[in-house]
């Protein structure tokens, strides 16, 4: 029985981006194609196999752990970036102000779908989806830098926005208006799911009061 369901969204690859380093600037340069290699784009910041456990996995994980890395590649939509910016009252964001690798149209609610799906592209190199990618405040420092006054909007306006991040699957190069197809598990949600969210809503409200 195959594992993965071949949705009908195949979407198209419409940026590509490399951060040089992060501890200088979160902003990623665009290109035109890249290679995906097992550890993910080569001389991005994010590349290699395993990385240091973060406040991410704090409640795995010793901080500095070595760890595989599941945060190779960082996928942002198209038409999520276009909603973000609305929300911001802008009537356009950068996606290099997001330290993005990838943008992709045409996945409808790119960043809530489920972990483990996949993203082929035409040459068959395929990411695997690990986890939406949270807001925070690194890319709002950069549209500060850039547009003075807005930074702070980011956090709430990039709410289930924000994109996902991913790991090489399968190496492959891949260039702009490429075809991306979605692949999601055969299988059903947890049932689970509904009550631990619940949880996490009411936690957060106590937090937030």
């Amino acid at each position: 029985m195959p594992l993965f369901h071949r949705t009908s969204h195949d979407g198209r690859l419409r940026w590509i981006g490399s951060v040089a380093n992060r501890s200088q600037s979160l902003r990623s340069s665009a290109c035109q194609e890249v290679e995906l290699k097992f550890g993910g784009i080569p001389l991005d910041s994010h590349s290699s196999t395993t990385r240091a456990a973060c406040v991410r996995t704090e409640q795995l994980y010793e901080e500095g752990t070595r760890i595989v890395n599941t945060r190779q590649v960082t996928v942002i939509s198209k038409e999520e970036l276009s909603a973000i910016a609305a929300s911001m009252s802008l009537d356009e964001l950068d996606p290099s102000y997001l330290g993005a690798n990838l943008m992709v149209e045409g996945i409808p609610g790119l960043t809530l779908v489920p972990p483990s799906s996949r993203l082929q592209f035409s040459s068959g190199a395929t990411l695997t989806i690990d986890m939406i990618n949270l807001p925070c405040n690194l890319p709002a420092r950069e549209i500060e830098r850039e547009l003075p006054g807005y930074g702070r909007k980011f956090k709430a306006a990039a709410r289930n926005r924000r994109g996902v991040t991913t790991w090489v699957e399968r190496e492959g190069r891949i260039a702009l208006d490429d075809s991306v197809a979605l692949f999601v598990p055969a299988q059903e949600p947890w049932p689970e799911a509904y009550f631990v969210a619940q949880e996490r809503n009411f936690r957060k409200s106590m937090f937030d009061n």
